[in-house]
């Protein structure tokens, strides 16, 4: 096959824009809809309805619901883990890995991402129904231990009396609190008779979360 044959195929096999549209209107439909009604609870049906496409069209996509799920966790975590490790690039260029800092770089990403588009708060749904049922443990092997690692690698190196059991627990505490904040902010205000700032919360959670790690290392000092 000559080159001019080649780029040829490439272009015919290249999806429009119109293509690529109606993909993210299928996603960010099974987004919304998983994230508001769980797994058992969505239907096809609803996605279709939702993304205003038929229900061939989300078969296309996304292929069954158990794909389409996988599908829709995984599209985001790319982004979510460069962003994360980034940041921790950025703490190793300073000099800065303590563990404030390393929880921060950790966290804080998924506040700010939700903060310049509110689907990631729908994302923060589907990654808590993954986190909490051992179905998807396939999808956060893929999707998010990787990452989660890396970081649990740098906090084993400051805590390093902790048993990395102690470690996985406290870490798997924080992540579940902080997807507990993502969700749920306003459940502060209704018990605190006020909110603080989404900043301040963050502050909060880091600091919380790393006291509760760093009793793992002298639980009679905490």
């Amino acid at each position: 096959m000559s080159e001019v044959q080649e780029q040829d195929l490439k272009r015919k096999r290249a999806p429009s824009k119109r293509a690529l549209a109606t993909k993210k209107r299928v996603f960010d439909a099974a987004e919304r809809v998983f994230a508001k009604h769980g797994f058992d609870g969505a239907t096809i049906r609803d996605i279709a309805t939702e993304a205003g496409e038929p229900v061939g069209t989300i078969h296309h996509h996304g292929g069954g619901k158990d794909a389409l799920f996988h599908r829709t966790v995984a599209r985001r975590a790319e982004h979510l883990s460069r962003v994360r490790l980034d940041a921790l690039d950025r703490l190793r260029a300073e000099n800065n890995l303590a563990l404030v800092p390393l929880l921060d770089a950790f966290m804080r990403p998924f506040f700010e991402l939700s903060t310049e588009e509110p689907r990631w708060r729908d994302y923060a749904r589907l990654v808590a129904f993954v986190s909490a049922d051992d179905r998807w443990r396939a999808i956060s092997a893929e999707c998010f231990d990787p990452t989660a690692d890396i970081f649990l690698t740098e906090i084993m190196a400051l805590l390093p009396d902790a048993p990395r059991t102690k470690i996985a627990e406290g870490f798997v505490f924080s992540v579940s609190a902080m997807l507990a904040l993502l969700t749920s902010q306003g459940r502060i205000g209704a018990l605190g008779g006020g909110c603080t700032s989404q900043e301040g919360q963050v502050d909060h959670l880091v600091w919380y979360c790393a006291a509760g790690l760093t009793c793992q290392t002298s639980p009679t000092s905490c």
